[in-house]
């Protein structure tokens, strides 16, 4: 494991990554390069699994499956407690390389750690019960939920470990064994965390492998997976989509989010501003629920906009181990490259008016200024699109309806807000937003009893809560005939 002050050049000669198949850490498989994203150069080297390693997993997976479905669920809660406890006294270990690899800074790297404990703990402590449907004299049908059996997961690049983690809670927690792919962005704190659970876990329920793209697919395709668990673009979440169809894999897809933040013209700024500036560029803006875009009434928007633009100038952005930095650089150099060309193209536009930021920082690696623009319309692809960055635009409106009307338009529906004194009046508008989750004076939280998904191409289906929980989960509806009948 890493080295506990945190020099990383010493904690990578010291840890090798390896995958998790079977129960063993298995380090075969061409090594790829991982940037680190605060200097655009390779930092370390992972092995790259290929189809014959996830054939040894989903193996593996399916024999494990067998005994691990037939545990009591207080028996599988508590090993995924022990899990979490662990995760949580490894996090200061790992969390040099989550920095390393995703450019966070160090606090937030062990947060995410810490926290992804914390979501385990929550979500394997969530009642999974039969149903009782109905009672009467036709008979007693009761809703019998029953584990899939070998799940893929496939995780993201801007919250390696804590999203991986929810699918390692909900999958085994429900009965299933699992096979998770990290993003070959940032394979190696989900390998280290691996490494934790080894011991944990009985042989071949928790599978982990770094992989490209063909690995993904083989995933999606193989016939031994039984459902699929993605979170990324939406754009490969249709691939994903496609290449599962061919075996009926169930499937759960949590993919962008172009999110509306409305500000009403009662809204408390002070609260607003801060909230706002915080989900705008909170991971450098990568977050698939962050605010992507505000609407803010004629009345407040001047003001909102220079209140914002001043939390951004005040961020400190830097690599992770600078001391005090609050905001990385965007994490691979193909986002960096899509963000610069969205601001670009803004700056370019009549009206357009930068606050804050305005384009790269003059230093190595993929740092872009926390940037705030103000006199763009819908037409513009920052508004209109989904950004993935820490730029934030500010759209002038006259009214709530419009408001609304213009968070709707698009082909996505991950998230959007309310912000007002008036709570009935902030309730009836949320319910008018055409999205997975609505927060009303908030924007972003995600509790793990609560269900998470997106309309539109945001996503299919929900993560999270029961609801959530039970789509890693058959549905049989067992139907009691009374005697004599």
């Amino acid at each position: 494991m890493p080295a506990t002050d945190f020099r990383i050049e010493e904690a990578l000669a010291q840890w090798q990554p390896r995958h998790l198949v079977g129960g063993e850490l298995l380090a075969q498989g061409a090594p790829f390069g991982v940037v680190d994203p605060s200097s655009g150069e390779v930092f370390a080297e992972c092995p790259e699994a290929g189809v014959e390693e996830l054939d040894c997993a989903v193996s593996s997976a399916r024999v494990a499956w067998h005994g691990w479905k037939a545990q009591p669920l207080e028996k599988r809660r508590a090993v995924l407690h022990t899990f979490a406890a662990a995760l949580e006294e490894a996090a200061p270990l790992i969390a040099p390389l989550l920095s390393r690899e995703q450019g966070k800074p160090l606090s937030q790297a062990e947060m995410e750690l810490k926290v992804s404990g914390t979501h385990i703990r929550h979500l394997s402590s969530l009642p999974l019960e039969d149903e009782l449907l109905r009672k009467d004299d036709r008979g007693a049908v009761v809703l019998n939920w029953r584990p899939l059996g070998v799940v893929g997961g496939i995780s993201p690049w801007n919250f390696p470990v804590a999203l991986a983690m929810h699918k390692v809670a909900q999958a085994l927690y429900t009965g299933n064994t699992l096979v998770l792919k990290p993003s070959p962005y940032t394979p190696l704190a989900t390998l280290a965390v691996a490494e934790v659970a080894k011991d944990i876990f009985p042989a071949g329920v928790l599978n982990v492998l770094a992989g490209g793209n063909a690995f993904g697919a083989g995933m999606t395709a193989h016939a031994g997976i039984d459902k699929i668990s993605f979170t990324g673009s939406v754009a490969t979440g249709k691939r994903v989509m496609e290449s599962a169809s061919a075996t009926l894999k169930r499937i759960t897809l949590e993919l962008g989010g172009n999110d509306a933040a409305i500000v009403l013209e009662n809204a408390d700024l002070d609260v607003t501003a801060a909230a706002l500036a915080r989900s705008a560029f909170y991971n450098c803006g990568q977050i698939c629920m962050a605010v992507k875009r505000i609407y803010a009434h004629e009345a407040v928007h001047d003001e909102l906009a220079v209140r914002i633009a001043e939390k951004a100038r005040a961020l400190k952005v830097g690599s992770a181990f600078e001391e005090g930095v609050e905001m990385g650089p965007v994490q691979n150099r193909m986002q960096y490259e899509k963000v610069l060309s969205l601001l670009d193209d803004s700056k370019s536009r009549e009206g357009a008016t930068v606050l804050a930021g305005g384009g790269a920082l003059d230093r190595p690696g993929y740092f872009i200024a926390p940037t705030v623009i103000t006199g763009l319309d819908d037409t513009a692809p920052l508004v209109a699109e989904e950004q993935f960055g820490p730029v934030i635009p500010i759209v002038r409106v006259r009214n709530a309806e419009e408001a609304v009307e213009r968070a709707n338009a698009g082909n996505l529906g991950l998230g959007g807000s309310i912000w007002g004194r008036d709570g009935a009046r902030c309730a009836e508008l949320a319910r008018q937003l055409d999205c997975g989750t609505a927060w009303i004076n908030r924007h972003g939280v995600n509790d793990s009893d609560v269900p998470f998904g997106g309309m539109k191409e945001s996503g299919y289906g929900r993560e999270h809560g029961v609801m959530g929980l039970h789509s890693y989960m058959e549905l049989q509806a067992i139907n009691a005939i009374p005697p004599g009948n």
